[in-house]
């Protein structure tokens, strides 16, 4: 055997290191089954147990893969590309039959053949009864989104393409949820479109202590499936990869999305004069790895703070920078009322 440490993922947490022998024995004990995620040094990242060559057909190891998708649901296979820099779109391209689900109000255009459907619920199991569609619509309320979803589907022959727009400046992540364990955490309006099949659920913050002061509150949105998914957020983007122990502090506006295998909790800035006049309030979000998350530079919280304090019901003023008017004390705003 060799003498590598090892690393297990449970519920968000790693446990380690172990020794191959020792991982071996609670994998026997049945501590552990083949759909726990494992790590060593070499891995790009963690894989199932099952999937490691040192820990196949072992007693307690499940000879099965986890499904890919909730209620049996496989999401559509959708091609796309992304245009665009501060101002980004998706453009979404559908094979007969297939659809993409996206919030209401975020579609930009649609080709030919390609149909709009009001669902009521969180876009998965539309082939159920009415109480799932209710519990998906209760979610989606608990999250402050809208009740109802839109579904573009191609009703036509050939191929046909649906564009959906940021809200706000900023980049889109498109993300494959088979390619991260089938499941993203995000925050409340990251959400823009994604294949039909994926469900848009809550994530409870089981600690107090994120909910209360994480700047998300209790709940985050929780994306399921196993097909694309293209989430939006605020300035530029970055991808950080944590590894079994790393952790980060971040602000918590900059919190975009994270694997589940990832914890969240919130850490107290220090003393009463950083948390006052530091500027960065009182809390930071502290993430602690294994996984991956994605970090946002600009909030729109803080954007739309910066818009607020300059306009004058903000209690900024009109200037006219650079302008004969806007250094002559506001004559412009005497014609206007102000």
């Amino acid at each position: 055997m060799s003498d590598k440490q090892w690393y297990v993922a449970v519920d968000g947490s790693s446990y380690g290191p172990f020794s191959e022998s020792d991982l071996r024995a609670k994998f026997q004990a049945g501590e552990y089954t083949g759909q726990h995620h494992v790590f060593t040094e070499g891995m790009r990242g963690w894989i199932p147990a099952e999937s490691v060559d040192e820990f196949k057909n072992i007693g307690g190891a499940a000879p099965a893969p986890p499904p890919p998708a909730p209620r049996g649901a496989v999401a559509d296979e959708v091609d796309f590309e992304i245009f665009g820099t501060e101002m980004q779109f998706v453009e979404v391209e559908l094979d007969p039959g297939e659809s993409v689900v996206a919030e209401a109000g975020g579609m930009m255009y649609m080709e030919n053949g390609i149909e709009m459907n009001t669902i009521f619920g969180d876009g998965g199991g539309q082939d159920g009864g009415f109480m799932d569609k209710l519990v998906g619509a209760g979610k989606r309320l608990l999250t402050g989104e809208s009740l109802f979803m839109t579904v573009f589907t191609h009703q036509g022959t050939g191929t046909a393409k649906a564009a959906f727009a940021s809200p706000y400046p900023g980049k889109i992540i498109p993300v494959d949820l088979g390619k991260v364990g089938g499941t993203l955490v995000c925050q409340k309006d990251a959400f823009l479109c994604a294949a039909k099949g994926v469900t848009v659920g809550i994530a409870f913050q089981k600690k107090i202590g994120a909910g209360l002061f994480g700047g998300e509150g209790f709940i985050m949105q929780k994306l399921e499936g196993d097909g694309m998914v293209f989430v939006h957020a605020g300035g530029t983007i970055v991808e950080r990869e944590l590894g079994p122990g790393d952790r980060l502090r971040v602000d918590t506006g900059c919190l975009v999305a994270l694997e589940p295998s990832v914890s969240y909790d919130i850490e107290f800035v220090g003393g009463v004069k950083s948390a006052i006049f530091g500027g960065e309030g009182f809390f930071f979000a502290q993430l602690s790895g294994p996984g991956k998350v994605w970090l946002q530079s600009l909030p729109f919280s803080r954007l739309a703070g910066r818009v607020w304090q300059a306009a004058p019901q903000g209690g900024g003023s009109d200037r006219g920078e650079g302008s004969v008017l806007g250094k002559m004390g506001g004559i412009g705003g005497f014609f206007d009322g102000n």
